[in-house]
């Protein structure tokens, strides 16, 4: 599948992506319903099969399920690594009612967790807090390959 360069950065992703949101499940705000994990596996293996080389995901899909799903997937898949888009600022309550919170505190903790979800030590977010949350996603965890 043909790439194109992702504005000014030196990624070149695909221009259909795999969006994890649906496969974050239910027993939240915005969920999508019952999710059969390894149904939601497959789907990651198969667009990764036909070139796919990125996925969407969030920790507040699912509340951090999507992200844990996207691991398992790649823990699994062979090939080459896609680069994982990940977001922050959307915290959920105990109930799975989302809640935008931009401080920097919230951010770090975001960062790290997604992290650690994904599959990926937290040294990376411990080093710098403005370089994982702010400045650069490819290099500090959140857009990984």
């Amino acid at each position: 599948m043909k790439t194109k360069r992702l504005g000014n950065s030196d990624l070149y992703i695909t221009p259909i992506g795999f969006g994890a949101w649906a496969i974050g499940g239910s027993g939240w705000e915005f969920g999508w319903g019952e999710q059969d994990d390894k149904a939601s596996i497959a789907a990651i293996h198969r667009a990764l099969e036909l070139g796919i080389n990125w996925i969407d995901t969030a920790a507040v899909y699912g509340m951090g399920h999507s992200e844990e799903v996207v691991a398992s997937a790649l823990k699994s898949w062979s090939g080459p690594r896609p680069y994982i888009f990940t977001k922050c600022a959307l915290r959920w309550d105990a109930q799975g009612y989302v809640h935008n919170n931009l401080q920097a505190k919230s951010i770090r903790r975001e960062c790290e967790d997604s992290l650690r979800r994904l599959g990926y030590p937290n040294d990376a977010a411990a080093s710098s807090f403005e370089s994982v949350a702010c400045v650069s996603l490819r290099t500090k965890g959140v857009g990984i390959r």
